[in-house]
């Protein structure tokens, strides 16, 4: 079974989308993720590309239907948030972030990964904590990637920030999946993405049609 997923007698999903790093994904998966249950999107600081933003993208390859709330913060400097922040003026306060009020089931994305810095002193696994709802952690194979996923497991488990979803987005060797497999949280569930080239809102679909199939 390559994609595991439980979505039965849930109430509300919420899930903040994090990753091991940054340009591993976060945004398609977000988008997967978002048409598979059905969810609300919310992108809390948006750094750079505001033409096309993250939000952007996923009403794009989602369809028009998704609703996307504003984010908390934008900025024009793509880079880390509290660069950005810098830039214009402003220092991100962790206070002004609340859950948009709904009742659909919500996907947040986060910038980059666990570490990245808001301001001084404060990163989004700060964000996580303060919001209360559980991770969903996208990892991508490279060299690099053991490392970089179980040190990420483990701030997770110190800061006691349920880890709900593994993802695996793309291809990955088998050494390598076995690995990290084997040192994820076992309430934990992995979800495997393939690899996407061209993203469109009917790969999307195709993509959420898979799951699915093996939820079914």
């Amino acid at each position: 079974m390559n994609l595991e997923i439980e979505v039965k007698n849930i109430r509300q999903k919420q899930l903040f989308i994090t990753g091991i790093g940054t340009e591993v994904g976060k945004t398609v998966c977000s988008a997967v993720l978002t048409k598979y249950f059905n969810a609300d999107y919310w992108k809390p600081v948006q750094s750079g590309d505001l033409d096309y933003s993250d939000s952007n993208k996923i009403s794009e390859w989602t369809g028009e239907n998704t609703i996307c709330y504003p984010e908390t913060y934008c900025f024009q400097l793509a880079a880390s948030p509290h660069q950005s922040a810098k830039e214009e003026g402003i220092t991100i306060d962790l206070n002004e972030f609340s859950l948009p009020h709904t009742q659909n089931n919500l996907i947040v994305e986060g910038a980059g990964g666990l570490m990245v810095p808001l301001n001084d002193h404060e990163f989004i696994i700060d964000l996580i904590e303060k919001l209360n709802i559980p991770a969903a952690l996208v990892v991508r194979n490279y060299l690099g990637c053991i490392n970089h996923t179980l040190l990420s497991i483990s701030a997770l488990a110190q800061r006691k920030i349920k880890l709900e979803y593994l993802i695996l987005n793309g291809d990955f060797p088998q050494d390598t999946e076995r690995v990290i497999c084997k040192n994820m949280p076992s309430e934990a569930k992995v979800i495997r993405i393939p690899d996407v080239k061209n993203i469109t809102k009917d790969c999307i679909e195709n993509i959420v049609k898979q799951l699915e199939k093996i939820d079914s």
